[in-house]
């Protein structure tokens, strides 16, 4: 959906990449399961890190197997999956569906308001299972499209709002871990928040569509405070992701959050350095 927390593929052994991809696979096969083809085409990799890091928690019982899909059509490969997996997915349409949402307000773009009401007519288990964790996020995500619509340019609050959605989701259940996987889910969403501001603000600007960097990208020192400000989140979700008793698939998980999550930020950065250069010749 978003893209942002994903792996550095070339600092990781080639056995490290093929657990990563089997969770990444077996989450793909659960959406299908619940959601049908319109469930994997939401699949991303913010969700499969969110997966990888509740199992390293939990540790419940994961199943391996060797599959083939239309996008392996010819060789099988690991696909690992555990109860987790299902709430997950669950958790991806959850998000997905409303930002469907949020585009056809923003956009009205045709196919986002189609596979919006298509989600929401196959979420009906979903709805009724985590009806309270659906109430609390959807209200979340109200407040939040009440606040943009109002042209909120408080960078804080604003990140701060889909921090405590990714803190919800981070979630799995109330226990001792609560307080830890909370704080570590709201900076991981404020960063991702921020993120996608950061690499949509020009085409915002020219369409007219909110975000809350566009005070921010009047100043000369735009990219150095919003390289500050993201550097901050990651080094409060990294503290945090260090006090959790994680141990198996512990360096994939350090890939993503010490090197991965900033891979995306720096393809952006350099193209609009890039552009910024050729405008200027």
């Amino acid at each position: 959906m978003f893209g942002y927390i994903i792996v550095n593929k070339p600092e990781m052994k080639f056995r490290e990449f093929d657990v990563y991809h089997g969770y990444y696979c077996g989450l793909c096969k659960k959406l299908k399961q619940h959601y049908g083809k319109f469930g994997q085409i939401t699949l991303s990799y913010d969700m499969t890190f969110v997966l990888m890091v509740l199992t390293s928690l939990y540790e419940p019982e994961t199943t391996r197997s060797k599959e083939r899909c239309i996008t392996h059509p010819f060789q099988k490969h690991d696909t690992r999956v555990n109860d987790i997996t299902d709430y997950v997915a669950h958790m991806n349409i959850l998000l997905t569906y409303y930002k469907c949402k949020d585009d056809w307000n923003d956009d009205r773009k045709l196919k986002q308001l189609v596979l919006e009401k298509i989600l929401y007519h196959k979420s009906g288990f979903s709805r009724n299972f985590y009806r309270e964790k659906w109430e609390k996020i959807s209200h979340l995500l109200d407040e939040l499209s009440k606040e943009e619509q109002k042209d909120n340019q408080d960078i804080d609050q604003m990140s701060g709002m889909f921090g405590q959605i990714m803190a919800e989701i981070m979630l799995y259940q109330d226990d001792e871990w609560k307080e830890l996987l909370s704080r570590f889910g709201f900076f991981l969403g404020k960063f991702i928040y921020l993120m996608d501001a950061y690499e949509d603000i020009e085409d915002d600007l020219k369409n007219h569509n909110y975000n809350p960097l566009k005070q921010l990208y009047k100043k000369p020192e735009f990219e150095d405070i919003i390289h500050k400000i993201l550097t901050m989140m990651m080094a409060e979700c990294s503290k945090t992701f260090e006090q959790l008793p994680l141990i198996d698939d512990i360096d994939i998980l350090r890939n993503v959050l010490y090197s991965g999550v900033w891979y995306r930020y720096e393809q952006v950065r350099e193209k609009r350095e890039k552009e910024k250069e050729e405008n200027n010749v």
